[in-house]
């Protein structure tokens, strides 16, 4: 089997030094069915490894209950396929831009700041969710009898950006050897004195993450480990974008020059990302505004495209291009074609949503069940982690006309009062004018995406506080989650009463919207929504994500294998505002039909290339977003933390909030 080791200079294998060209592409992220086909792309960058996250409340939902826990050595598996080296970064927590940076709900609403240290409670947790994970990485170490790809396991997550729990770090690292780990550990941190200090653990090596001036950042990192190889663990060669702020880029020849800079020092390399992909099924995360990372809620939207070299619907960019010259100087030897793009849909579909169901009838079909108590309990009590809860409570009565008052409200509610629909509230603007007694008052509430990085990781949704009219506190309260997962699978809507939908917007409003369209061949496809204002979406039964009028997406990226031959279902589920009847899907936008590109995109004939679709329960990928609509601006600024146009962080401390926000 071949031995990777870390030298005094340069990792090694079987003795020799070895480079690592590596691409970051997360298995959760990208459809199954293209899992070879990214890491195909990969190679034909010129890249030799490939590096992935893996997000624990994906995988342990619940704390009796694991999901697909095997995915993550199928994939390595494919790793190996490709012919590339794996780097596994299991966290517990991953940032990622993902849903509480891949922290289970259940866990942190248990915990709260007490996660990430060496709180016994929380160490009995990892080693939990450890256990089967590391059962899928340890036979695919190279070191393992069989050999396989895996060279490296990460321990934390740029814990130097969050806390100095130095025994957590000892402990962890003990874990991961008792657990069957055997290749080399690393940490990786911003190239900060505080970050590498309280980050990196004395005899396990240590990486540093950076856009621009690889110079300065190996400098730090030699002021912590004069010897040792050189890694960049996070060149970040592009950005994510955050809902109602502007979208993000970077020049692509300046971003080669940085990245040629990091090769020139001798340096191995990841690039973040590869290739993006897509946060299915709502599993975005959200930052928070300020330097500080607690100001304002910042969601991220459902594309992790984050202008990676190989876009979200698996084709070469220009950045690829100019990646992949930069590559061929250093790796061995020219890399292999580029591959074929998978088909895509050559001509535009439209599906007319013509039934559906108001929003109180879905809940009663497929809520969870109601709770009482006597004061409003968090998504966390009622153990949600995506989609939106009910609170109904009363004002007593009779009294005057006073405010209402959503203390802690995290992070967005449609309220009514005796059944009329009074306004939306964010939690900038938690107060409701001139609501008199008795009422009832309904808050429908949704979580708009967990923090993933910063002191707030890990805070509770829903209404935190408290609701409040006038200076007292309403107590008495029936609360009903509806979660996104309910509406998964071809099945699960068949029993709903849905009616006819006329088309107008101004007679319905929030609620489950159902339509239909024909392909001939299935393709990848992109969705427009005109109109709609803030909810989900799914095809055939598969979750595309969110989707926000405020933007910047504009457009749902539908896989292929989502799609099938004949007739196939959209849902809306429309959580503030109807829009057009008619939603949209076409090709990829640049990507003339016909049979000049089959085999390489569009199809020969209709409206795909030869692409055989899947059933409902495929694992596939999306990409959302509407036309600017109604949906007010809530997202508390914009993104600035984005790269500036030398790739560098605002503020340039090496950080990942560059200013306002936080990266992977």
């Amino acid at each position: 089997m071949p031995e990777f080791v870390v030298g005094e200079e340069h990792f090694e294998l079987d003795g020799r030094p070895v480079r690592l060209l590596s691409g970051a592409v997360h298995y959760f992220r990208v459809p199954e069915a293209y899992w070879a086909h990214r890491l195909a792309m990969v190679r034909a960058m010129g890249l030799n490894c490939v590096e992935t996250y893996v997000p624990w409340n994906l995988h342990q939902p619940r704390p009796d209950r694991w999901e697909d826990v095997g995915a993550v050595g199928r994939f390595l598996d494919a790793v190996r396929a490709a012919g590339l080296w794996a780097i596994v970064r299991p966290g517990p927590y991953i940032c990622a831009e993902w849903e509480n940076g891949g922290l289970p709900h259940w866990l942190t609403g248990a915990l709260g700041n007490r996660v990430r240290t060496g709180d016994p409670e929380y160490l009995a947790a990892v080693e939990r969710w450890f256990g089967p994970l590391l059962e899928q990485v340890v036979p695919r170490q190279v070191s393992a009898p069989d050999g396989g790809p895996v060279l490296m396991v990460q321990v934390e997550n740029e814990y130097g950006s969050y806390g100095s729990d130095q025994g957590y770090l000892r402990w962890l690292a003990g874990l991961l050897r008792r657990l069957g780990v055997s290749v080399p550990l690393f940490t990786s941190d911003g190239p900060e004195d505080h970050m590498l200090t309280g980050g990196s653990l004395p005899g396990v090596p240590a990486t540093v993450n950076f856009g621009s001036g690889a110079r300065e950042a190996f400098a730090a990192l030699r002021r912590h480990r004069p010897s040792g190889p050189l890694m960049c663990m996070e060149f970040w060669c592009g950005w994510f974008d955050h809902w109602g702020a502007e979208p993000v880029a970077r020049d692509p020849a300046e971003t080669a020059a940085e990245l040629a800079e990091v090769l020139e020092c001798g340096a191995s390399v990841n690039l973040y990302m590869a290739h993006g992909g897509t946060s299915f099924g709502g599993w975005a995360g959200a930052n928070r505004s300020g330097a500080d990372h607690t100001g304002a809620l910042l969601p991220t939207v459902t594309s992790y495209d984050y202008r990676a070299p190989v876009d979200e619907w698996g084709w070469p960019t220009e950045l690829f291009r100019r990646f992949r010259e930069v590559l061929a100087r250093f790796g061995d030897g020219p890399p292999p074609e580029v591959p074929a793009p998978p088909p895509v849909l050559g001509r535009p579909v439209t599906a007319r949503l013509s039934q559906w169901v108001p929003l109180p009838g879905v809940l009663a079909a497929l809520g969870d069940a109601e709770v009482a108590a006597p004061v409003p309990p968090t998504f966390e009590e009622l153990d949600v982690d995506r989609g939106v809860v009910r609170y109904r409570l009363e004002v007593p009565g009779p009294r005057g006309r006073y405010p209402l008052w959503v203390r802690g409200l995290r992070d967005r509610a449609v309220v009514y009062v005796d059944g009329e629909r009074r306004g939306v509230l964010t939690e900038t603007e938690p107060v409701l004018e001139g609501v008199a007694g008795p009422a009832v008052v309904e808050l429908w509430v949704e979580s708009l995406g967990r923090v993933n990085y910063g002191p707030r990781l890990g805070e509770p949704k829903g209404i935190t506080g408290g609701v409040l009219h006038e200076r007292q506190y309403l107590h008495g309260v029936r609360a009903r989650a509806l979660r996104p997962a309910a509406l998964d699978g071809a099945d699960a809507v068949a029993g709903l009463p849905f009616e006819p939908w006329p088309g107008v917007p101004e007679e319905a409003g929030e609620g489950l919207y159902r339509g239909w369209f024909e392909v001939s061949r299935p393709g990848d496809a992109g969705l427009r929504l005109p109109g709609w204002t803030r909810g989900f979406a799914w095809v055939n039964g598969f979750c595309l994500g969110r989707y926000r009028s405020v933007g910047p997406q504009r457009t749902l990226y539908v896989p292929g294998p989502v799609l099938r031959e004949g007739r196939n279902k959209v849902l809306l589920l429309e959580l503030e505002g109807a829009g057009a009847a008619e939603v949209h899907l076409s090709g990829r936008p640049g990507t003339p039909p016909g049979p000049a590109h089959a085999g390489t995109g569009p199809g020969a004939d209709t409206e795909a290339g030869a692409h055989v679709g899947t059933d409902d329960g495929a694992d596939v990928g999306a990409h959302v977003g509407t036309d600017a609509g109604a949906e007010a601006a809530d997202t508390g600024g914009g993104n600035d933390g984005r790269p500036d146009g030398d790739g560098s962080r605002s503020g340039g401390d090496g950080s990942r909030s560059g200013g306002d926000t936080a990266t992977a």
